[in-house]
C-alpha cells in the first residue's frame, strides 16, 4: 500500500503542512517537531511522489546550471557543490556547458528553458553589454557582476580583494619580484582585469613597480597554457622570485614548467594561484591559494533561486558576496 503525506502526519502528530515544510527544508519547524517528522518518515519508509508534486505545482522539479566549461577543475567542483545543494531544496540539476557568449545567449533564448523552474547561470568573462539586453524567461541567479537580462540576485566574491590577498600572502613571505600568469590585454571588466587590479594595488601600495616583463597572458586559463606561460617568462629571461596564477589550473602548470627547467618550488619561486580546487592540496608541493568560497556560492544560489521560483513577486536587485580565505600551503613556503 502507498504511504501517503496523511499517514506520516498522523503518525507524526503534526498537519500535512507541517510534514511538506520538513520535506522542503523550511526552516521555520521547531528541531523537535522536525525529529518527530523524520522519524515517522524513516519508519514508514515515505517517498516523495515528486511526479504527482510537479504536476499539481506545474514545477517540473529541475534547474538549470549554465558555466563557460567543465575541463576547468573549479567549475566541475561548482557543479557538485550545486548538485549538493539542490538536493537539499528537493530538486535535480541540469548541467550546460556553454563555452561562448554566442552559446550563453543561445541558451537564454532557447525553448529548452520552459522544461526547468530556475537557472543559476556562471556567465563566460565578457563585456557588460553582451547579455544585458536578454529577456529572461525563468527565474535566474547569475554568479559574478555582469548584468544579465533583468537578473536582479547576484552572487560573487570580490575578486580584486582576493587577488590582493593573494598577492599580499607572497609579499608577506619575502618575495618582491611577483610575475602574473592568467593576465588579457582585451580584459577591461571580467576576472582577469579584477584579478590584475587586485595585484598591481597591493604592489603600487608596497613601493614595487609593475614590470611588463613579469605579466604572461593565458586565455583560458587552464594547466597547458599555465605552463606555456611560465615557460614564455622563462624564456624571455624575466627574473622573478613568484608567481601569482590567476587560478590554480594555471598555477599547476606553472609548477610543471618550473619543474621541467631544474627550479624549485618554494625554493627558488612561490606559487599561489585562486580557486582552492580539490588537486591543489594533492599536488606536489600543494598549492598555497585563495579559496572563493565554492560551496557557499552554491548554496547561496540555490536559496535565492528557489526563493524567486516559490514566490509571485519580482525580487529586489542585490548583490550577494560570499567571503575568501587564504589557504597557505608548501609552495609559498621557505
Amino acid at each position: 500500500m502507498t504511504v501517503k503525506m496523511q499517514d506520516v502526519a498522523r503518525l507524526a502528530g503534526v498537519s500535512t503542512k507541517t510534514v511538506s515544510n520538513v520535506i522542503n527544508g523550511r526552516p521555520y519547524v521547531a528541531a523537535e517537531t522536525r525529529k518527530k517528522v523524520e522519524a515517522a518518515i524513516e519508519a514508514l519508509d515515505y517517498k516523495l511522489n515528486l511526479a504527482a508534486r510537479n504536476l499539481r505545482s506545474g514545477r517540473s522539479g529541475v534547474i538549470g546550471l549554465a558555466v563557460p566549461s567543465l575541463s576547468v577543475a573549479y567549475f566541475a567542483e561548482l557543479a557538485e557543490a550545486t548538485i549538493a545543494a539542490a538536493e537539499e531544496h528537493g530538486l535535480v540539476v541540469q548541467i550546460e556547458r556553454t563555452g561562448s557568449v554566442a552559446r550563453e545567449r543561445a541558451l537564454l533564448d532557447s525553448p529548452r528553458l520552459q522544461h526547468i523552474d530556475g537557472l543559476i547561470l556562471n556567465p563566460m568573462d565578457h563585456g557588460a553589454e553582451e547579455l544585458e539586453s536578454v529577456q529572461l524567461s525563468v527565474p535566474t541567479v547569475v554568479l559574478g557582476d555582469h548584468p544579465v537580462g533583468g537578473a536582479a540576485v547576484h552572487v560573487s566574491t570580490d575578486q580584486r580583494a582576493a587577488a590582493a590577498l593573494a598577492t599580499e600572502h607572497l609579499l608577506l613571505t619575502g618575495r618582491r619580484r611577483i610575475a602574473v600568469i592568467g593576465a588579457r590585454s582585451a580584459d577591461t571588466r571580467g576576472s582577469a582585469a579584477l584579478r590584475f587590479d587586485g595585484y598591481r594595488t597591493v604592489l603600487e601600495r608596497a613601493g614595487i613597480p609593475v614590470e611588463p616583463d613579469l605579466i604572461a597572458e593565458a586565455d583560458p586559463w587552464i594547466q597547458v597554457n599555465g605552463a606555456t606561460a611560465m615557460r614564455e617568462l622563462l624564456d624571455r629571461g624575466a627574473e622573478f622570485d613568484a608567481v601569482f596564477a590567476f587560478n590554480d589550473s594555471l598555477a599547476l602548470g606553472a609548477m610543471r614548467a618550473l619543474d621541467d627547467a631544474g627550479l624549485h618550488v618554494p625554493g627558488d619561486i612561490a606559487v599561489i594561484g585562486i580557486d582552492n580546487t580539490a588537486e591543489a592540496s594533492y599536488s606536489i608541493p600543494s598549492l598555497s591559494t585563495v579559496d572563493l568560497g565554492r560551496q557557499r556560492i552554491a548554496e547561496t544560489a540555490v536559496a535565492a533561486l528557489t526563493e524567486q521560483m516559490t514566490s509571485s513577486e519580482h525580487p529586489a536587485p542585490r548583490r550577494v558576496l560570499v567571503d575568501f580565505t587564504l589557504q597557505a600551503r608548501e609552495s609559498t613556503g621557505r
